[in-house]
């Protein structure tokens, strides 16, 4: 590769203990282009069928893309993914910082690592060499104590790793990865592949000057977002997405005891705003980027502590261990978040787990063996951290939490299991279906069950006056159309605004940073020197969608799968939503419409033939039809 790549993919073997480099062509990256399309291509192409999540056939990859390593605001995400251990299907998860950026400047696109290291180990790479050393005496530390022995013994301060802490270790099937301190591949479980592989830490550092196509117009582009990014996000500028929660609750979209209610009394105290008044100390940003959307708190209270090494909640925390747990103290939020992190743990899916049990403890659904000790009831601060740590220390009712929504249901049964809210077993993130109702569609719909990063927010297209709204008219929606409603037009807004969104995920570009289409095109051009368009990025982003589609169908996940849970077709409780439901009938006709549209079939919910052969991967046609011989052209 001449520009924008580096036209390197590090391989690592842990079971042979080998490292090898493949060199892709060009075509090969204008088909699959970065982060979610390089993890979907590799765990459909080498994870065989029906594979252990936590054994040695799946892949952890780590994706950059074409712009990483680039000096502009919003480039710096690195795409993670693996088989989920959470779900069973595809997982996958993004996360900013410094990682992926030394990731391009050591010379590399991605890394795909396989088998499993007998012992603890780590990876080194750099520009200069990549090794394979070992984790032993790393192993049980927290991810700060961990990146701070590694820069040690390597003697590079500037190290950053990409690291599991004890949660990983243990394999909590919602365990997540480290990228630094204050960035974290979140969801679908893939602290707990990296734990099964005894991987203990990626650590990265490169020095090489990515090789552009046209610096000066890389330069423009993102002089012009320097200029503008605050404007474009201001919340985010200010607050950082702690700055939603008070907007979320005046109008009934900030989930409450469990999703029970959308507006929480104790909204301001856990508010960005509040934050800001009493515990943020500092903000911190990404790579090139001048937003500082992380906030860095600190608590000194007696009893409750809270240090600066890990940044500080956001939103998908504040909801979770806040409002969805009925606690009003944001110094507890932020001792959570606080724990979770350090032990890499899944903020989002830790916290609803926590809200399963709390409405079980509510129902009596909880064997009592389980509880001795706990206070269970909502608004228990108290209980909640307890809980965690059993959770993280995977003892009594934690290590019945610590195998997800679908482990509860083996172990305690399906009237406790309603209860953990969840979609293909990945907990919900914190935003309310009756009221973002294109979004519950995206939660069904989504390859690794329930998420809010590759979906669409119904509320920013609610209004023309809205700087949101102006994406959507660059892809044809040139009328607004109200957070509730569903049926064909907010089908047709759900698949035109996710091919566009999930481009982010293949580029690795920032939603705050908000670069239009022909932006994202004109980096692009800029960077690889290719004559690209908008047009053929959309395509490799819905490539990469029924890649990571076509995995989930090959491990026989269907329609069945693509449900939300019961409590939304439920009627909310209090708030700008009381007595809000979801209407099956319309909820379910737009998700089958969305269907159509997407080319997939009704029934198998895996992408139609037709519509692989149209987006060129005739070879993943193949596969499928070999191994689901039944007819899947037809739906109902």
């Amino acid at each position: 590769m001449t520009y924008g790549y580096q036209g390197r993919i590090l391989r690592a073997d842990l079971s042979l203990g080998r490292i090898t480099i493949e060199e892709p062509d060009e075509d090969f990256y204008r088909a699959y282009v970065g982060g979610r399309g390089l993890v979907s291509f590799y765990l459909f192409k080498e994870v065989p069928r029906g594979a252990d999540p936590l054994g040695p056939d799946n892949r952890l990859i780590f994706a950059g893309g074409p712009l990483s390593g680039i000096s502009a605001p919003g480039v710096a995400r690195t795409s993670v993914g693996a088989k989920s251990p959470l779900t069973g299907g595809y997982g996958d998860a993004e996360a900013g910082g410094h990682w992926g950026p030394k990731l391009a400047r050591a010379g590399y696109d991605a890394i795909v690592i396989a088998g499993r290291a007998e012992q603890p180990v780590y990876l080194r790479v750099t520009d200069e060499a990549v090794e394979i050393r070992s984790a032993e005496d790393l192993w049980g530390l927290e991810i700060h104590e961990t990146q701070e022995a590694i820069r040690a013994e390597i003697g590079d301060p500037e190290l950053t790793a990409a690291m599991i802490g004890p949660a990983s270790e243990r394999r909590v099937r919602f365990a997540c990865i480290g990228l630094g301190l204050h960035n974290y591949a979140g969801r679908s479980g893939l602290g707990a592949v990296m734990g099964a592989k005894n991987l203990k830490a990626v650590a990265v550092n490169g020095r090489l000057k990515p090789d552009v196509a046209d610096p000066e117009e890389i330069k423009a582009l993102a002089a012009w977002m320097a200029r503008n990014c605050r404007s474009l996000a201001p919340l985010h500028s200010e607050w950082g997405t702690a700055g939603f929660v008070k907007l979320l609750d005046a109008a009934g979209g900030l989930p409450t005891r469990n999703f029970m209610a959308g507006s929480f009394d104790g909204a301001e105290a856990i508010s960005g705003q509040n934050m800001a008044r009493t515990i943020v100390r500092d903000r911190w940003g990404c790579y090139a980027c001048p937003i500082r959307c992380k906030q860095v708190v600190e608590v000194e209270d007696e009893g409750l502590s809270v240090g600066r090494l890990y940044g500080g909640p956001e939103y998908e925390t504040i909801g979770s261990f806040g409002s969805n747990l009925g606690i009003d103290d944001i110094r507890v939020v932020a001792k959570a978040n606080e724990i979770c992190d350090r032990n890499t743990l899944d903020t989002i899916s830790t916290g609803m787990m926590i809200a399963g049990a709390m409405e079980c403890a509510e129902k009596g659904l909880l064997p009592p063996e389980l509880t001795v000790g706990l206070d269970l009831r909502f608004g228990s601060a108290r209980g909640a951290l307890d809980l965690l740590d059993r959770i993280v220390h995977r003892t009594g009712l934690g290590d019945v939490l610590a195998e997800g929504p679908k482990g509860v249901a083996e172990q305690l049964g399906p009237e406790a299991a309603a209860c953990f809210l969840h979609v293909k077993g990945q907990p919900l993130p914190l935003h309310e279906p009756r009221w973002k109702a294109g979004m519950g569609v995206g939660f069904t719909l989504s390859p690794t069950g329930a998420d809010h990063m590759h979906n669409i927010h119904d509320s920013v297209y609610a209004s023309r006056d809205l700087p949101t709204f102006a994406p959507a008219r660059s892809m044809g929606i040139l009328e607004p159309l109200e957070s509730t409603a569903l049926g064909p037009a907010k089908a047709r807004l759900w698949v035109y605004m996710t091919l566009a969104r999930s481009l982010n995920n293949s580029l690795l570009t920032c939603f705050f940073t908000l670069y239009s289409l022909n932006q994202m095109a004109g980096l692009v051009r800029a960077a690889t020197g290719w004559n690209t368009s908008s047009w053929e990025l959309v395509k490799a982003s819905e490539r990469a969608l029924n890649l990571a589609r076509c995995f989930n169908a090959r491990e026989g996940f269907t329609s069945a799968d693509d449900l939300l849970p019961e409590r939304f077709f439920e009627p909310a409780r209090g708030g700008a939503l009381d007595g809000r439901t979801l209407d099956r009938t319309d909820w379910l006709a737009t998700r089958d419409l969305a269907y159509d549209m997407l080319g997939w079939d009704r029934h198998t919910a895996a992408p139609l033939p037709w519509k692989l052969y149209e987006l060129g991967l005739d070879w993943v046609a193949d596969e499928l039809e070999r191994g689901n011989p039944q007819d899947r052209d037809g739906g109902a």
